[in-house]
């Protein structure tokens, strides 16, 4: 049965990247609208999300942040599909502006290692050709269930001749030996963590077990720590990459104020960009010991 599924995920990811990138945008925008006015478990979880993170809203503000944030998410499907199955360049291309690219050169000219830190904001998909264009990096993801899918994950990812490490074991070791020899790696920090591996530390109003991997991974000052995200521009005409410099927090060897320090960057650009977020993830699927569970 997940052979199946594979195979029919892989199918529409191609059919969606034949289309003309406008078409197949508009597309994926009429899927989410689709996802937010029918039941349907990414619409509650979305709901339920910015109820807790944006509890200043009126309830109507929240609906219709609900609505905006679907379309979006269907506006990424889209535009990952066409990212997974053309040319890195061509989708490199999508990428209208670029800000604080210097950062990321300045690094890679000194012979610094670069941790880039990234969330599920914007096209992470687009984002990763753009960075592998400009370095050799590892990038950390965590596998999809079906084996079809990540394995065209896998071979789209690597196109540029980087490498790719699955959230295992093997994976956390390859990345922390990367840049321990001063290369360069990409991980989403957003992704909730074993409770073993995290803190619950503040995010936007409310608080988020939040993975201590990458200010493990800074420990020491071998790496340079830079955020990246890629933003949908107002038009929907391609992206904007931007680039900042992690504030000095995110190197202290005090885990709480190194982890709540990436979260409150992670925070503020999605406060600034919220409908951009992929707020159908369940990121806040474990809770501080006595809180009442979300989903």
């Amino acid at each position: 049965m997940e052979r199946l599924k594979g195979a029919i995920i892989v199918g529409f990811l191609r059919l969606f990247s034949l289309l003309p990138f406008a078409v197949a945008q508009r597309l994926g925008a009429g899927l989410g609208w689709l996802m937010w006015k029918l039941p349907n478990r990414s619409r509650e979880v979305t709901r339920i999300n910015l109820q807790h993170c944006f509890p200043e809203l009126s309830e109507s503000e929240r609906e219709q942040l609900v609505g905006e944030t679907l379309v979006n998410i269907g506006r990424s499907f889209a535009e990952s599909a066409c990212a997974w199955m053309w040319s890195p360049e061509k989708t490199v291309s999508l990428i209208k502006q670029v800000e604080g690219e210097h950062l990321l050169l300045d690094a890679l000219a000194k012979g610094q290692g670069v941790v880039g830190i990234t969330s599920h904001l914007g096209n992470w998909e687009v984002l990763n050709h753009w960075y592998c264009s400009r370095a050799k990096p590892i990038i950390f993801y965590r596998p999809p269930k079906q084996k079809a899918v990540d394995e065209l994950l896998q071979r789209q990812r690597t196109q540029l001749g980087n490498k790719v490490a699955a959230s295992t074991r093997e994976g956390i070791i390859s990345v922390m030996r990367e840049v321990k020899r001063g290369g360069c790696v990409g991980i989403p920090a957003d992704p909730e963590p074993a409770l073993k591996s995290g803190l619950f530390v503040p995010f936007l109003g409310t608080t988020a077990l939040t993975s201590k991997f990458v200010p493990n991974l800074l420990k020491g000052g071998q790496a340079k720590a830079l955020f990246f995200h890629c933003l949908r521009l107002p038009d929907n005409s391609g992206f904007k990459v931007i680039l900042e410099e992690a504030p000095e927090a995110l190197y202290s060897n005090d885990e709480t104020e190194a982890v709540s320090c990436m979260s409150e960057v992670i925070g503020r650009y999605v406060a600034t960009w919220p409908s951009q977020y992929m707020w159908s993830m369940k990121r806040f699927k474990k809770r501080p010991a006595g809180e009442k569970k979300w989903y």
